[in-house]
């Protein structure tokens, strides 16, 4: 017998809205440490080495030597009562982002937070709206700036996902927000706050965390958009070329990473006769691991060994009001034409 489709009605439209972020290991032990690695080194766009090569030096040598070190520096981060302070972080985020888009009017979307690599992950998200009947999903990496190594790695996750599907659901993802003004306005604003209460430093460094330069010449655009965000936020801070420094972090491997390296170039600082310096991870939506123990503790003992006097670093945007502010114009101009309840990005 056919279906009379005259008599149906489509269901009011739902959004969901998923922050992802790298990951965390569940717990600051070995064991949780060895599995998030092997996740996130196992992937091949964090790592791009033939699988004959890496898996071998992956499970034989990496896997076997550093989850033991690196669950000593989880420990000294981790939110007592909390957690890894990435996820804290993000699920604020989430939160927040939640109820401003309520407090605007927006009824009509779901906010959850979805990990690359760890728990909770990115597809925990996906199959609850899939359940749910929400046909529409707008995936947020929290990445500033776009790289094969996070971004697209994200899109791989969602691929994955979609690929397993019958019915999949319509899709966008944010690319990339390197150069939106409410994301500059929200680091603008948490350095100039900073200096209101410390004043203002002899140097200001501005981090990134670092990719192979092999990556670039291949034509990933990070480099360049690390050194545009740079760029626009030292115009609002008023700041000459002298003035600050652009750096990258957490090189891994033997290989030639993006330079100037940060620990390096905070030590030339300190020998140079700069006092003081003021240090901001631009690239970082939420502090982590990368911030809080190798900038914080290893980058800052490096400085004051080299004749520094006062290493300040500025934490990242975290659950800053004003950059809450700048993720619901980022979500709201990428919902455009699926929102139903008329909400537009506030300006």
């Amino acid at each position: 017998m056919a279906t009379d489709l005259s008599q149906t009605s489509a269901p009011p439209r739902r959004i969901g809205v998923l922050l992802c972020n790298l990951g965390t290991p569940d717990s600051p032990e070995p064991a949780a440490v060895r599995r998030y690695l092997a996740e996130f080194l196992g992937d091949r766009r964090v790592v791009e080495l033939p699988r004959l090569l890496w898996k071998p030096i992956l499970h034989g040598i990496v896997l076997v030597r550093r989850p033991k070190e690196s669950a000593q520096k989880y420990r000294k981060v981790w939110i007592e009562g909390e957690g890894s302070p990435l996820l804290v972080y993000t699920q604020r985020q989430a939160t927040m982002l939640r109820g401003w888009l309520g407090e605007a009017g927006v009824s009509d979307v779901d906010v959850q937070v979805g990990m690359r690599y760890g728990q909770p992950g990115i597809t925990t998200a996906l199959e609850q709206w899939q359940r749910q009947g929400i046909a529409h999903m707008l995936v947020v990496p929290l990445y500033p700036q776009y790289s094969g190594t996070t971004t697209a790695s994200v899109v791989d996750a969602v691929n994955a996902w979609c690929g397993r599907q019958r019915n999949i659901p319509a899709l966008r993802i944010v690319r990339d927000y390197a150069t939106d003004a409410g994301y500059l306005r929200a680091l603008e604003h948490s350095v100039t706050r900073h200096w209101q209460k410390h004043g203002r430093p002899d140097h200001l460094v501005l981090s990134f965390h670092g990719i192979p330069q092999r990556n670039v010449a291949l034509g990933d655009p990070y480099a360049q958009q690390c050194l545009q965000t740079a760029g626009l936020l030292a115009q609002r801070l008023n700041l000459a070329p002298t003035q600050y420094s652009v750096t990258f972090q957490s090189r891994f491997g033997p290989a030639k990473w993006l330079q100037p390296y940060t620990q390096p170039t905070v030590e030339a600082l300190a020998r140079n006769g700069i006092k003081t310096i003021d240090v901001l991870c631009p690239g970082f939506a939420s502090d982590c691991l990368e911030t809080l123990e190798e900038i914080n503790m290893e980058v800052r003992h490096a400085f004051l060994a080299n004749g520094g006097r006062e290493f300040r670093y500025i934490p990242c945007l975290n659950d800053d009001p004003v950059w809450i502010d700048a993720l619901r114009n980022i979500v709201l101009t990428n919902l455009a034409g699926w929102r139903t309840d008329g909400a537009s990005a506030h300006m």
